[in-house]
């Protein structure tokens, strides 16, 4: 830890970013750790055209990575659906803090539910995953491609399009949930492995960081997001792959763990169900994808498996 007295931690410089970051040194300063946020600026940031797809796995991360090596900071915070999902050797995860609510949401006009859009209506997503799960749900909508901030999404809503899907997380975070339309139901809408959580970063070496992180680990999150992203993790596949997972962790420590796969076109799906101990977490996860795998995973994804992979 090169400056003991300030934990500087590493984020992007947008809205949401910095709003994920200052409940993480606001965490901190409680704690009695003096901290602040150190604005890091990334190629998606630059790229707010082309869909993460096209640019690349990690592209959110990578440039957070390089800084923490290179001593800019001495940890950085990601939403943990966005990490690739094999690991950094010379860095860990050391805590999750307690997720918000991971379900997906619609704004729309005149706030319509989304089976009630009117035939033919645009909504804007360019997550596979998404996009899979609404044509298979309302075939007739027309799905576009949708990037920027929270802000410039919302907005299309009032210029070209008639409904947007975004995370709720990121709304709750940032104070916008009057403008949502209604929240989809997780058995409508399957979210991205990990939907709602924080993964903080730092360098495995500094331990006294390590510890300090520790101390903001919300164990039953942890597990979550452990188990959903190693459904990701068995399939090889990467965060933009049309794959998705949610988890729930009982007062008795029983996790419970849905995973779901889905042809872009809406035509196939195969969801798993898997249950066990909350210590078995990453085990439940791989469990739930070899079953997906003797499904059928490959004949239903097609290319957009192995494009993940890339």
């Amino acid at each position: 830890m090169p400056n003991p007295g300030t934990i500087r931690i590493g984020t992007r410089g947008s809205e949401l970013a910095t709003t994920q970051a200052g409940h993480v040194r606001d965490a901190l300063i409680a704690l009695g750790k003096p901290a602040e946020l150190v604005i890091v600026k990334t190629q998606g940031d630059h790229n707010r055209h082309d869909p993460v797809e096209k640019i690349g796995v990690g592209v959110f991360t990578q440039a957070l990575r390089h800084a923490l090596r290179d001593g800019v900071c001495d940890m950085i915070v990601h939403s943990f659906k966005d990490l690739p999902t094999v690991p950094e050797h010379d860095m860990v995860v050391a805590a999750v803090p307690e997720r918000v609510d991971p379900r997906e949401v619609l704004i729309s006009r005149e706030h319509t539910p989304l089976m009630d859009l009117p035939e033919g209506a645009k909504v804007g997503t360019s997550a596979p995953r998404r996009v899979s799960q609404l044509r298979a749900l309302r075939p007739d909508l027309e799905i576009l491609p949708l990037r920027g901030n929270i802000e410039t999404r919302m907005g299309r809503v009032a210029e070209d399009l008639d409904a947007v899907i975004l995370a709720r997380a990121g709304l709750e975070r940032t104070g916008r949930l009057g403008a949502v339309a209604e929240s989809l139901d997780v058995t409508v809408l399957m979210p991205a492995p990990a939907q709602g959580a924080l993964a903080l970063e730092c360098r495995s070496a500094d331990q006294e960081i390590v510890e300090v992180l520790q101390r903001l680990d919300h164990a039953p999150s942890h597990a979550q997001a452990l188990a959903e992203r190693a459904v990701l993790n068995e399939l090889e596949a990467g965060c933009t792959a049309p794959v998705a997972a949610h988890s729930t962790v009982d007062e008795d420590g029983t996790l419970t763990l849905r995973a779901g796969v889905f042809a872009v076109d809406g035509s196939r799906q195969l969801v798993e169900t898997v249950t066990g101990s909350v210590d078995r977490a990453d085990e439940l996860g791989r469990q739930a994808a070899r079953a997906l795998l003797k499904q059928g995973v490959l004949e239903v994804m097609g290319n957009t498996l192995r494009e993940s992979r890339n």
